[in-house]
């Protein structure tokens, strides 16, 4: 692409947002805000959510050992 185009789609980008309406942007701004992952997930994927259910499975297993 070359930098010509590459200006040229820019502003027709720009331009699209700013004949949106105000109130069209912010709840645009909002649903992306509510739809972003958190910075864990973002950063690591999957790993967090897995170690996390894996101690959660050991300390179920202590809790049965011990009763």
């Amino acid at each position: 692409m070359k930098t010509n185009d590459y200006v040229k789609y820019m502003t027709e980008q720009f331009m699209n947002y700013i004949d949106q309406p105000k109130e069209k942007r912010e709840m645009m701004k909002h649903e992306k805000e509510e739809n972003k992952e958190s910075f864990s997930t973002n950063m690591f994927g999957m790993l967090p959510l897995s170690f996390a259910l894996y101690m959660k499975k050991i300390q179920s297993r202590k809790n049965k050992k011990s009763m």
